[in-house]
């Protein structure tokens, strides 16, 4: 049996050499998907970004676009990140029901669009453009884990609920943002024409006033 040349040898060890390199980019662009997913739980948690984090956030997104996981870059963020973020909001108002749910849920909401929204756009500024957007995308799944997971329309039947205006606003935003593209529940734009409606009367009741429907 002949000895490896020294062609064979050079070849064998530049493989060698790619397989490490290609080992450290999995392992770089892996430390930058959980640097990203921390940050995220972390606004959903409430906490604020450390000085300068958010510039190295867009530089993670930058840097991990431009490598084989970029593909999947919008399937996770809809799959696995905001469905965490949003499963934490939802597990402080799973079990709360009539009044109580209609104010926490307006509250929840004032944070998510008020602070939660504008951030995750900030972050991932740089998939800007894209559809479907940042946006359109954490709305989706606002309406699907949160408000259609909680007992909305029941606390909005009851005769003395009281609406508080943040609610109406979520309604009519998650009503008319056009997610219905990117959504496999075709049932979801019914339920919340139904729950618009419900919310008009509950509005309207208190005043004596018909319903229009």
């Amino acid at each position: 049996m002949s000895s490896p040349s020294l062609s064979d040898l050079g070849k064998s060890e530049q493989a060698a050499l790619e397989e490490r390199g290609t080992q450290q980019r999995r392992a770089g662009s892996n430390a930058t998907w959980n640097s990203i997913q921390n940050a995220v739980i972390a606004v959903f948690q409430r906490k604020g970004l450390p000085e300068n984090e958010l510039y190295n956030l867009n530089e993670g997104v930058r840097q991990l676009l431009k490598t084989e996981l970029g593909s999947f870059f919008t399937e996770y963020l809809q799959n696995q990140l905001l469905t965490k973020g949003m499963v934490i909001l939802r597990d402080k108002i799973r079990f709360y029901e009539g009044q109580k749910l209609l104010d926490t849920v307006a509250e929840i909401w004032d944070f998510f669009f008020c602070d939660i929204l504008p951030m995750l756009q900030a972050i991932f500024h740089p998939v800007q453009g894209k559809e479907p957007t940042v946006r359109q995308i954490a709305l989706l799944h606002f309406r699907n884990v949160i408000t259609l997971n909680v007992k909305l329309e029941d606390a909005l039947s009851r005769p003395r609920a009281r609406v508080p205006p943040s609610l109406i606003q979520m309604l009519l935003i998650l009503q008319s943002t056009m997610v219905s593209e990117i959504s496999n529940q075709h049932c979801a734009p019914n339920l919340l024409q139904s729950y618009l409606i419900v919310m008009i009367n509950a509005v309207l009741k208190p005043n004596g006033a018909k319903s229009p429907v």
